[in-house]
């Protein structure tokens, strides 16, 4: 599921954006948490679902997570780049872009979606990112289960959904680390 290809889950959930009646107005009105929140009440239980054909729930919901947050930081107008293939290591979601982050890692914020609950490959991911990330607050985990590890955690659950303020708390790093220079978005 790691490619670019026709995915039933990324499928699923598209579907369901372009069908929606409300995301547009809450994208007008930058209520990104609300998006997410929507998108998780009505598509989570299809997505695990999807999941489990699969044999994997943490995938599915790990390319839940990345095809929303591509999706809101492209509707936020944040800088990023997404699965990029960097000194042999992939990135998820970099905020705002790998020069910046060989330039200024203060300025650079690196997502990493591990599609996996297994404590070990998280913490073996995180060890991979911070060779080429120094700045280790500057690694935000989005996980599928709620995951004791060291870094900033985001989790995307149907209940309990830390995963809807993940928007916010991004433009207040890209506001302090003035990543983006015409501060259009403020939330």
């Amino acid at each position: 599921m790691q490619s670019d290809e026709s995915n039933p889950i990324k499928d699923y959930f598209f579907e369901y954006i372009k069908s929606s009646d409300t995301i547009p107005s809450l994208l007008t009105q930058k209520k990104f948490d609300e998006v997410i929140l929507e998108v998780t009440k009505n598509c989570y239980d299809k997505i695990v679902s999807l999941g489990a054909e699969t044999g994997n729930k943490d995938e599915s919901i790990g390319v839940l997570a990345t095809g929303l947050l591509h999706y809101l930081l492209t509707n936020a107008l944040i800088t990023s780049q997404r699965k990029i293939d960097h000194n042999g290591i992939e990135l998820d979601i970099i905020i705002p872009d790998v020069k910046t982050l060989e330039k200024d890692p203060k300025k650079t914020l690196l997502i990493c979606i591990p599609k996996s609950s297994d404590k070990k490959i998280i913490e073996d991911k995180i060890s991979q990112l911070e060779k080429i990330q120094p700045e280790k607050d500057n690694i935000w985990l989005v996980l599928s289960d709620d995951v004791q590890v060291d870094k900033k955690s985001f989790v995307l659950t149907k209940d309990n959904n830390t995963f809807s303020k993940i928007i916010f708390e991004i433009v207040q790093f890209t506001n302090v680390n003035a990543a983006s220079k015409f501060k259009i978005l403020r939330i």
